[in-house]
C-alpha cells in the first residue's frame, strides 16, 4: 500500500509576494525602472502608533463647547517684517502646475482662503489662477529655477527654498512629456511633449555658506519683507535643520518619507529617507540645542491625515503641518465614483498612482483639456475647506481633552506609544511604562 501525505496549501513567500515577482518579471521584460506618484507604500511607524493621555484627576480636561482653544499661528517672525498669520496650524504643501491642472491648482488657493491658511505653489511658477485665489501663497524656489521671477517672488507672502522632498531626498522631480503641454512649456521654457527631470540640487551652492548667501539674496529682491522657508527632505533632520537655521531661515519645513510625489523612482519612494514620525523629535531637538525652539517655526509634512495627526505633531513640538497627498483626495482624487475608468487604466481609486501619465480621471493630475472640466474649482475648493474644517476640530476636541486651551500647548508628556519603534523614534514612553527605548542607553 502506497503512503501519500495529506494535500496541503501551497504556502507564497514572505519575501518573493505577488507585487515582487510582478515587479522582477517587469523589470525583465522592459528593462526600465518603474516611475510612479504618490508616497511610500510600504508600512512605517506612524502617527498610528502613539496614542493621548486624556485628563482625569491629575489633569484636568476643558469643555468643549463652552472654553476657547486656540488654532493660529505666525510663520516668519524672526526676521521678515511681515510674517504669516494662520488662523489653523495646517498648510497646503507644494505641488506644482503641471504635475496638477489648473482648476486643480485653483481649487487649492480658494480651500485654503476659506480656511484662513497657506497654500504653496510648487515647482513650475506661480499661476494667475492660484495667485488671484489664495490670500496667502507661498512661492517655491527649485533647484530647477522653472517659472522663477523676481517679480513672482515679489507677489508671493512668503518664499520656500527646496533642498529635498520627503519622496525622494537627494532626487530631482520627473514631469513625463504627455503633460508638458503648451502652457506648462511656456511657464517652464521648455520644449511641450518633451519628457522633463529636474535637478537634484541648486546650481549655485554647493553647502550651506552658499544658502545664506542665497537666503540673503532672497531676503534683497523682497525688501526683508517675506518669511524665507527652507524644506529639507527626512533623511538628517537634527543637521539639515541646524544648518537651515545657521542659514537664515525664518521657518524650517521637514518632509518624511510619506510624503508623495508627482512622480520618480519607485525604488526611491520605498527605500530612500525616514519616516515622517522619525523626522519630529530629532528637528525639534536641534531648534531646542540652538536656543530656536518657536523662535524658527517648524513645519513637517508626509502622510498627515486627520485631526489626531495634527495633534501628534505639535505635541512633539512642531508649529504646525503641511497636507498634499489628502489634499488631493479632498477635491476628489481617488474617488470611487471613477472606479470604471481607473480600471480601464489597469488599477482602482484607492490605488491610483499613475499621475505622471496624465491621464488622471478626475481631472486633477492632468493636462488634458477634457479631464480638467470634471473639476469645479469652486466646489473642490469647498471640499479641502470642509476637509480642513474638520481636521482642525479633531484637533481641538483632542486638545481640549488634554486640558489644553491652544493646539500649541500640547506636549510630549500627553503622549505614549504602542510600539517599541514608535516609542523610540517619538522620544514618548511605550504604554503602561515610563521607557523610553534609546534614552540613556537603553
Amino acid at each position: 500500500m502506497t503512503y501519500r501525505n495529506p494535500p496541503t496549501t501551497p504556502r507564497k513567500s514572505a519575501t518573493f509576494d505577488d507585487y515582487t515577482l510582478s515587479e522582477i518579471r517587469r523589470a525583465a521584460a522592459t528593462g526600465i525602472y518603474d516611475i510612479r506618484g504618490a508616497g511610500a507604500k510600504r508600512k512605517l511607524p506612524h502617527f498610528d502608533d502613539l496614542l493621548f493621555l486624556g485628563a482625569s484627576i491629575s489633569r484636568y480636561p476643558l469643555e468643549g463647547y463652552r472654553e476657547r482653544c486656540d488654532t493660529s499661528v505666525v510663520l516668519g517672525s524672526r526676521h521678515a517684517k511681515k510674517p504669516i498669520e494662520l488662523k489653523i496650524p495646517i498648510t497646503i504643501a507644494g505641488m506644482s502646475f503641471g504635475s496638477l491642472s489648473g482648476p486643480a491648482k485653483e481649487a487649492l488657493g480658494r480651500g485654503a482662503t476659506l480656511s484662513g491658511t497657506s497654500t504653496t505653489t510648487g515647482d513650475g511658477g506661480m499661476t494667475e489662477e492660484e495667485r488671484g485665489h489664495s490670500k496667502m501663497l507661498v512661492y517655491q524656489y527649485l533647484p530647477s529655477r522653472y517659472g522663477m521671477n523676481p517679480r513672482d517672488l515679489r507677489r508671493a507672502d512668503a518664499i520656500e527654498v527646496v533642498v529635498g522632498q520627503g519622496a525622494k531626498p537627494g532626487g530631482g522631480g520627473m514631469l513625463l512629456g504627455q503633460k508638458i503641454s503648451d502652457r506648462v512649456a511656456e511657464m517652464r521654457t521648455l520644449p511641450k511633449g518633451i519628457d522633463q527631470r529636474s535637478a537634484s540640487r541648486h546650481p549655485d551652492w554647493t553647502g550651506p555658506d552658499d544658502l545664506e548667501i542665497k537666503i540673503l539674496e532672497l531676503r534683497e529682491i523682497t525688501d526683508w519683507e517675506k518669511p524665507i522657508y527652507v524644506k529639507v527632505g527626512g533623511a538628517r533632520p537634527y543637521y539639515d535643520t541646524a544648518l537651515a537655521v545657521k542659514s537664515g531661515a525664518d521657518v524650517v519645513v521637514v518632509d518624511g518619507m510619506q510624503g508623495g510625489t508627482a512622480a520618480t523612482q519607485e525604488v526611491f519612494i520605498e527605500n530612500v529617507g525616514q519616516p515622517t514620525l522619525a523626522c519630529i523629535r530629532p528637528a525639534v531637538q536641534a531648534l531646542q540645542d540652538l536656543g530656536m525652539h518657536r523662535k524658527v517655526q517648524l513645519i513637517v509634512s508626509g502622510g498627515i491625515r486627520n485631526g489626531a495627526d495634527v495633534a501628534k505633531a505639535l505635541a512633539l513640538g512642531v508649529d504646525a503641518v503641511s497636507i498634499g497627498t489628502a489634499a488631493l483626495v479632498a477635491l476628489g482624487d481617488n474617488d470611487p465614483r471613477w472606479e470604471a475608468e481607473y480600471n480601464e487604466l489597469g488599477t482602482t481609486a484607492g490605488a491610483y498612482d499613475d499621475w505622471h501619465e496624465g491621464r488622471d480621471p478626475a481631472g486633477i493630475t492632468t493636462q488634458d483639456p477634457e479631464l480638467m472640466k470634471r473639476v469645479d474649482p469652486i466646489a473642490a475648493g469647498r471640499r479641502l475647506a470642509n476637509y480642513l474644517k474638520v481636521m482642525t476640530l479633531e484637533a481641538q476636541t483632542i486638545a481640549r481633552a488634554c486640558g489644553k486651551n491652544s493646539l500649541h500647548n500640547l506636549e510630549p508628556e500627553d503622549l505614549v506609544a504602542l510600539t517599541i519603534e514608535a516609542a523610540a523614534m517619538a522620544g514618548v514612553p511605550l504604554a503602561g511604562t515610563n521607557w523610553i527605548p534609546g534614552k540613556n542607553g537603553f
